[in-house]
């Protein structure tokens, strides 16, 4: 049914848990994976009273970035590879990450995105988590949405 499955992830616990079942359904399904990690965007500086001086560079701070990148979607793949599932990773700089996910979707050829519910606890963790509430709102892929 399901052929090549998107993954986003942002290395969190509830990333590591959700890549789990995500293996897990890709083997079921006779699937690939494509790992998928938005880096953040050089935050925009604040200035005036009472503003934080930040000493990291633009450059520094997207070789950060993309290392971070790296070493998660590294980490998975070799899980999913262990599994024996085929994967890739994919990252792209991106202040709108519901966004790129999207785009990486269509861009890979997936036709499942697999992602968590939210990253949330208590009260505002009966909520979806806003990226995948916009990413089931805007996505002509089917999401399937892990709790």
């Amino acid at each position: 049914m399901f052929k090549n499955i998107l993954v986003p992830t942002d290395g969190s616990e509830l990333s590591d848990s959700t890549v789990e079942r995500a293996i897990s359904f890709a083997k079921d399904a006779g699937a690939r994976i494509t790992f998928f990690y938005a880096q953040p965007d050089f935050p925009t500086p604040l200035y005036g009273e009472g503003a934080l001086f930040d000493p990291t560079t633009p450059e520094q701070f997207s070789k950060a970035a993309a290392a971070e990148a790296e070493k998660i979607l590294t980490r998975y793949n070799a899980s999913a590879n262990a599994a024996g599932i085929e994967s890739n990773g994919d990252t792209v700089v991106s202040e709108v990450p519901f966004e790129a996910i999207i785009a990486a979707a269509q861009r890979n050829g997936s036709d499942l995105i697999f992602m968590a519910s939210h990253g949330r606890r208590g009260l505002s963790g009966l909520l979806l988590g806003s990226e995948t509430q916009k990413v089931l709102t805007h996505s002509k892929i089917p999401v399937l949405v892990y709790r």
